[in-house]
């Protein structure tokens, strides 16, 4: 959308009529499309890279401000014009025969998007295409870059934010948008969304967002710490006060931008399911599942320089994006505020939507805020208690970004007003309605994944997630646990070598009490939804707690030798489910062997056997010959991670003898390269 942002003074005074138009809106695709049916399943990944800058005689590597200038080269590519395109907003795509990948622009104009051309289906052959159209990817963008320019799969850039020049172009810091002692507005994609984003969080919550990550603490560290980079004698903005009124925490990381959180990259995986029953029902239980894949993807173990106490990026694009007010936060009585908000807009779920009778209500968030009037509006128009609920609460919050134009009229053939809410609602999950032409499907967003650094491992995790779905809907899986232990886990994830180290609250028993069929006919094509089960399941009873346990993400994925709590056996094993499944559709056995690579990564993640891109870049900076034990992550350190990190995609820690071989092969004594060798070509 094009048109007038409107700073937050005046978008505030126009809140409710965004609210009620968008509330309209998601009614009008209700009523066209709660009857949806046997839609074809599909889904699609997106991968987000950084694109670096390699000062090769000067040892040094910056952030690429390049974005729109690499997307135009690629629009205008006449050989990938000739093939239909791949840069939507720039131009007309051809969907017909194998259609390119897709790029797009992220927030940061450092950031890249890419998407496969056409979605996939969830058949196996599919899934075995998804690993090289990642490389495809990854090659086209190169391309299109300049020679000493890569498009890099890092969550962040481990210098964003620091006092040297750490983007090209250069820009100075503290511009009016963003107002940070760290950074320049320009390094924000330039569309006025964007910027306007940006500036009115910071007007709604009357500060900037503060963003504290606790300092490794490694022989000589300073302690306690206090985060070099601030000026406290800065005097350009109001905002900058925040600091000098305690905003910086003692022994942290302390950054002051949306940029330090939306510039970082992600995988996420977006499901079509069949109908809105489906949709529902896997919406809630995958939501369990996100804070274990976050923790089994932990790649975020650096921050302006330092070394951090996480591995994560989540609560940092949470804090990123936060606009909640004194008022909202509880540090303040409630006077001009409706609520007491208990999350920050990007957050973990706090709902679940399926009208499944395993839901109990004792699983549902105590805390969970709803505006009543919107639940109504809903209700009265016969959307049922749960997506009342569900939508009502994502309502609880001020649209961001108004343009003037678009309160003229309310048109009931756009989602514009309620895309404003629902798309700036950042959760772990996200539930989807189908668009007004009723195109697509509804469907359902996993978002909690961090980017792995190559794209065997990005396929790898796309692959799990999917059979995970198709195992839940052919067993009948039920991974419902309460809401607030989900919070919790995600809290966990956070921790450094979480993976390892934490255990995370997760479902005894996820298995019905029956025999469950995997499908109607037995074929071996995964294209087909598992048939529907031959009963409701009953509702359980007894007390909630003795449903779940606190277990090892290693017996959440590889299964329990032992049950735990109060469990009379033990839990199987994610990947073991997914086994189940695969047996049961008679797949090939050289589609068997090829799905068993992808299962086995994941395996021995979890099991330590293969260590967390986290683990693996905490390794190498401590190792490396300028680090001092302080936590500081040089510029050299920092050139020579990006330069290992290149190696990482094209080799894959090969033979166990390529960098980053731990995260891919066991150590089994084999004579590795000296440092500075490359093992492949």
């Amino acid at each position: 959308a094009l048109g007038t942002p409107l700073e937050w003074r005046d978008a505030k005074k126009a809140a409710d009529q965004v609210r009620q138009w968008g509330i309209e809106q998601l009614l009008a695709i209700w009523r066209r499309a709660k009857g949806k049916e046997r839609d074809v399943l599909r889904w699609g990944d997106e991968i987000e890279y950084l694109v670096v800058a390699y000062e090769y005689q000067q040892r040094k590597v910056k952030l690429s401000l390049r974005q729109a200038d690499i997307l135009d080269a690629l629009a205008k590519d006449v050989a990938l014009q000739k093939q239909g395109g791949c840069v939507p907003e720039l131009q007309n795509i051809a969907r017909e025969g194998e259609p390119l990948p897709t790029f797009h622009p992220e927030f940061g104009r450092f950031m890249l998007e890419a998407t496969p051309g056409k979605p996939w289906g969830i058949g196996f052959k599919d899934l075995l295409d998804v690993e090289p159209n990642m490389k495809w990817r990854r090659t086209i963008a190169k391309e299109h870059m300049e020679p000493n320019e890569y498009p890099l799969t890092l969550t962040t850039f481990p210098r964003l934010g620091t006092r040297d020049d750490f983007i090209t172009p250069y820009f100075p810091p503290s511009g009016d948008r963003l107002r940070s002692q760290f950074l320049p507005d320009e390094i924000a994609n330039p569309h006025i969304r964007f910027p306007t984003l940006a500036a009115n969080i910071r007007a709604r919550r009357g500060r900037k967002v503060a963003i504290n990550v606790p300092i490794f603490k490694d022989e000589h560290t300073a302690m306690p710490f206090q985060d070099p980079t601030v000026d406290y004698d800065l005097h350009k903005w109001p905002e900058d006060d925040d600091v000098r009124n305690g905003a910086a925490k003692e022994d942290h990381i302390y950054m002051d931008a949306m940029a330090f959180g939306m510039g970082s990259c992600c995988l996420q995986i977006t499901f079509q399911a069949k109908n809105i029953i489906e949709g529902r029902k896997l919406y809630d239980q995958l939501s369990p599942l996100g804070p274990i894949l976050l923790a089994l993807t932990a790649a975020t173990p650096i921050y302006k320089g330092f070394l951090a106490d996480t591995d994560v990026r989540w609560n940092q694009i949470s804090r990123a994006v936060d606009d909640r007010t004194p008022e909202e936060l509880g540090e303040k009585p409630l006077h001009n505020d409706r609520w007491r908000l208990p999350k920050s807009r990007y957050a973990s779920n706090s709902t679940y939507i399926s009208q499944d009778p395993r839901l109990r209500k004792e699983y549902m968030d105590p805390e969970l805020v709803v505006d009543e009037g919107i639940k109504q509006r809903l209700v009265d128009e016969g959307m049922d208690d749960l997506l009342a609920t569900h939508f009502a609460h994502l309502f609880i919050r001020d649209p961001i970004v108004i343009f003037g134009e678009d309160l003229k009229e309310l048109d009931l053939s756009k989602t514009d007003h309620f895309e404003n809410l629902q798309s700036t609602n950042w959760q772990h999950m996200r539930f989807k309605p189908p668009p007004p032409d009723n195109s697509i499907g509804w469907r359902v967003e996993f978002r909690p994944m961090e980017i792995q650094i190559t794209d065997f491992e990005n396929a790898a995790f796309s692959v799990f997630i999917v059979l995970v779905t198709r195992a839940i809907l052919s067993f009948d899986l039920n991974f419902y646990i309460p809401i607030p232990r989900t919070t919790e886990n995600m809290e966990t994830a956070h921790a450094r070598d979480a993976v390892l180290n934490e255990k995370f609250y997760f479902r005894n028993d996820p298995l019905p009490p029956r025999p469950a069929k995997a499908t109607a006919n037995g074929h071996g094509s995964g294209n087909t939804t598992p048939a529907a089960q031959p009963s409701r399941p009953a509702t359980p009873t007894g007390p909630v707690e003795d449903e779940y346990s606190l277990m090892t993400i290693d017996e959440i994925i590889n299964g329990q030798s032992n049950p735990s709590g109060n469990s009379t056996k033990p839990f199987p094993g994610l990947i073991p489910l997914v086994e189940s499944y695969l047996n049961s559709m008679n797949v090939d056995v050289q589609t068997r062997c090829d799905l068993a690579r992808y299962l086995d990564l994941i395996r021995k993640r979890a099991n330590g056997r293969y260590w967390t891109a986290a683990k693996w870049i905490r390794h190498f900076v401590r190792g490396h010959g300028e680090y001092k034990g302080d936590s500081v992550v040089s510029e050299r350190t920092t050139y020579d991670l990006c330069e290992a990190v290149e190696e990482m995609t094209r080799c894959e820690g090969r033979s166990g003898e390529g960098v980053g071989w731990e995260m891919f092969m066991e150590n089994k004594g084999m004579t590795r390269k000296r440092k500075g060798e490359s093992a492949c070509g």
